[in-house]
């Protein structure tokens, strides 16, 4: 890499820390909402369905990382500093989504139930799994993070690339789990499953002045990250 020391493998301490950004990401809502929505109400082919879904999830996270990954093995120097500002800039969105949170907890609001699009099926649930996984990048704040650690410490490619298909093999996990609970008790997990979409996409959400409080205050803390030096 121009201008920087030669490529060496991967620490402990990093890889370790790359494992707690890929657990941390790995709990996203967009991704088990939609494998839970599977599981609830497609009625035919579930399994191929969500194995397609969770290979597109898994297809966006490597792709994209290995992308910013290897541009920045051919200008170490630009990218590296324009990562800084992504991770800020994702950092800023992520605080502005809070502040939002915050300020519809100070109003009761009807909730509105989701599903799956008309056009969902075996042959678009990959698709699916790219839209709904490259929309919500911007929120996956650890993963920029880990990226940009894994250039700061000037990793081999070989090592990067395999690092980045470990980080989005651990992304899908949840999901995995949740289809194979599905496959393996059936009815009873669907039920159970059932009980917590209604709980959360329908009825009246109340006003909540304690959660809008700790919303705001979470909110500061990732500003705070966000325009840190």
């Amino acid at each position: 890499m121009a201008g920087r020391e030669a490529a060496h493998a991967m620490s402990a301490g990093l890889l370790g820390a790359i494992l707690g950004l890929a657990l941390a990401d790995s709990l996203n809502p967009a991704t088990i909402v939609t494998i839970t929505l599977i599981l609830l109400t497609v009625p035919r082919h579930r399994v191929a369905s969500a194995m397609s879904f969770v290979l597109g999830a898994f297809s966006t996270v490597f792709v994209l990382g290995a992308g910013i990954f290897l541009g920045a093995g051919a200008a170490a120097e630009t990218v590296s500093g324009g990562l800084v500002w992504l991770r800020r800039i994702v950092f800023l969105i992520a605080a502005i989504t809070l502040f939002k949170a915050a300020v519809h907890r100070l109003k009761d609001r009807e909730r509105k139930g989701i599903g799956l699009p008309a056009w969902f099926g075996v042959g678009t649930a990959l698709p699916l799994g790219v839209l709904v996984t490259g929309a919500d990048l911007p929120n996956a704040f650890p993963y920029f993070i880990a990226i940009e650690r894994m250039i700061d410490a000037n990793i081999t490619p070989g090592t990067g690339l395999l690092a980045l298909i470990g980080y989005a093999v651990i992304y899908c996990i949840p999901c995995l789990i949740l289809l194979a609970l599905g496959v393996a008790h059936g009815d009873r997990v669907r039920l159970r499953l059932q009980k917590v979409y209604d709980r959360f996409a329908a009825g009246t959400a109340k006003r909540s002045v304690p959660a809008a409080v700790t919303l705001m205050l979470l909110g500061l803390g990732v500003l705070t990250i966000a325009v840190w030096p």
